[in-house]
């Protein structure tokens, strides 16, 4: 990926936060596009508020994975089936996993190390659990209302 292109999806990601939408060129015309590793937004559907395509991961609460509390959330709740981390998106923030997960739902109650800007991290009971998950590529996730 380019520094613009990087450069382009950072301020992306800025308006996004700022003012919860983003006029792309993305959006605009309805496409997708997939650059690999940064959150794509597309045309956003009547069910949800924002559709995006991103990077999936999971984790655990081991301390070589988190800092030295690994059981309790940058939202300091305990970590539970249906937590995710992510950095680019608010606390609090419900999210779908369709193709993964079907119906259920997640929430935003944890982050990730400040380098990963462009992935949702889902918490795993196992440290092998999550391993076995593995990494997901442009995998979309509906952001719900």
């Amino acid at each position: 990926m380019t520094k613009s292109t990087k450069l382009f999806f950072l301020l992306a990601l800025l308006v996004f936060l700022a003012y919860g939408e983003v006029n792309s060129p993305i959006e605009a015309q309805g496409e997708l596009s997939s650059v690999e590793g940064a959150p794509v937004f597309i045309t956003p559907s009547h069910k949800t508020s924002r559709t995006l395509f991103t990077i999936i991961t999971g984790y655990s609460s081991s301390v070589n994975e988190t800092d030295d509390t690994p059981w309790l959330t940058a939202a300091g709740t305990r970590t539970r089936d249906g937590i995710i981390a992510s950095n680019f998106l608010p606390m609090g923030t419900k999210v779908k996993i369709p193709r993964l997960f079907g119906d259920k739902i997640f929430i935003v109650e944890d982050r990730l190390n400040n380098r990963f800007f462009d992935r949702v991290d889902i918490w795993f009971p196992s440290k092998s659990a999550a391993k076995h998950f593995g990494i997901h590529y442009n995998t979309l996730i509906q952001i719900l209302d």
